[in-house]
């Protein structure tokens, strides 16, 4: 057992572990349920020393003191999907925004584009030929890690060990940390009754042996609790959380009729409780593989009946989907929208949907609008939508002209904007003038 001499040699505490970043220096933080809280801390601590030290990650759970004001001379952050932790110092300049499709970030690593001085990541205890499992978060920190300078390693025994593409050996990592803290979760509100009646149109849409996507929010963990009277359905999506888990106990979800890694069920990264975790926990029904394969675009085609479901801020009477954006300000992120779009797209009998309420602000404003706000980011454009569900019904879009769109869209908007809708379809030509009988 060579390894464990080599795992002994490199344990050391938090604050040594990241005494080498410095200044001007590029540091990836593990995203998710796996943020490394002690290493991150550390790094805090060190903040007096550092300047202008880059922070890389996708969507983190828990604190990111880092953005806060008092903080920017030592760090500035690059989000590549946004969380509701530094969403604030985003909009305020303290923070950068990359809009980039998911699955093309870890390309960003492996040509330079990125280079990635430190990788701050947490794992599973090593198994006895010396592996440690990235656990709840394969994402893009596998690659990030095969292609940084330095790789330091929270090793907590709260991580699962998950299978698939999961590993990394104890030599390709610099420092270990032995923690024991519990991982940071992510819970789930109860749907309303209106995410609800938006969540029964969707699974209407979704047939047996159907493979699926969710994508994050209220709306795609609600339909999974329409989908108790369906059979064989399988899972491929970035991530996933607790709401599968009803299913897979009721042999409701069980990958039998994939086409592509029959009866695995494929992620990258689950956000959800400590009851996710130990569901997965050396579970070999799931599979989890880097970011940059699970959403492959001509990956997810192969997948027969792949049903995608996402999320937006806005629908156009075009069919322009904004869902990273409120006006100018940046929200969220493109995440995986799109490469499953496009991916369920191309597959045989796919159905890629985009759901949404019809209104915000308490019912004050439609989501489905003339115009996408002003500085609005088109993250789907008009010709990858397919479906349109809200909680009034399902528009379907692809193939359509711009009056059929409009006119879909509009039917499907809440009735108390619908007249307004129609004026503007009409003063922008979308439907044709009316025309006066001849007597």
């Amino acid at each position: 057992m060579q390894w464990l001499t080599e795992y002994l040699d490199k344990r050391t505490s938090a604050t040594d572990a990241v005494s080498e970043i410095r200044s001007g220096q590029t540091v990836y933080i593990h995203p998710g349920c796996a943020v490394p809280v002690d290493l991150v801390s550390a790094l805090m601590e060190r903040s007096r020393d550092l300047e202008d030290v880059q922070i890389i990650h996708m969507k983190t759970l828990g604190g990111a003191d880092y953005t806060l004001p008092e903080y920017e001379r030592s760090f500035r952050t690059i989000a590549l999907f946004i969380g509701d932790n530094v969403r604030q110092a985003v909009n305020e300049g303290r923070a950068e925004y990359m809009p980039i499709f998911l699955h093309e970030i870890e390309g960003l690593f492996e040509r330079g584009e990125l280079q990635l001085d430190s990788v701050l990541m947490q794992v599973s205890p090593p198994d006895k030929y010396g592996y440690l499992s990235l656990g709840v978060g394969i994402d893009t920190t596998l690659t990030a890690a095969r292609h940084a300078r330095r790789v330091i390693a929270e090793v907590n025994p709260n991580m699962p060990r998950t299978h698939g593409q999961t590993f990394l050996h104890i030599s390709e990592i610099h420092k270990i940390v032995e923690v024991n803290h519990p991982l940071p979760e992510m819970t789930a509100d109860p749907a309303d009754d209106l995410q609800r009646r938006i969540a029964r149109n969707v699974a209407s849409l979704i047939p047996d042996g159907a493979t699926l996507q969710m994508g994050i929010g209220a709306v795609p963990d609600a339909v999974l609790s329409y989908l108790a009277n369906h059979r064989d359905l399988g899972m491929h999506t970035e991530m996933f959380s607790d709401g599968v888990i009803p299913l897979i106990e009721k042999g409701v979800m069980n990958g039998s009729q994939k086409t592509i890694h029959p009866a695995k069920l494929v992620a990258g990264f689950v956000l959800g409780t400590r009851r996710l975790f130990d569901f997965i926990d050396d579970n070999p029904l799931f599979e989890f593989h880097p970011t940059k394969y699970v959403n492959d675009p001509f990956v997810i085609a192969q997948n027969r009946k792949m049903v995608a479901i996402n999320s937006a801020i806005q629908v156009d009477l075009t069919g322009q989907v904004c869902s990273d954006s409120i006006g100018v300000r940046p929200y969220s992120g493109f995440g995986g929208q799109v490469d499953f779009i496009r991916g369920a797209a191309h597959s045989p009998g796919g159905k890629p949907i985009i759901a949404l309420p019809s209104t915000a602000r308490d019912g004050t404003v439609s989501r489905i609008v003339p115009m996408l706000e002003p500085g609005a980011g088109v993250v789907t454009s008009r010709a990858d939508v397919h479906y349109v569900v809200t909680e009034h019904g399902i528009a379907y879009l692809h193939g359509k002209t711009l009056r059929e769109r409009a006119e879909a869209l509009i039917a499907i908007a809440d009735p108390k904007f619908r007249d307004s809708l129609t004026e503007f379809a009409y003063k922008a030509r979308y439907l044709r003038p009316k025309l006066i009988p001849v007597s």
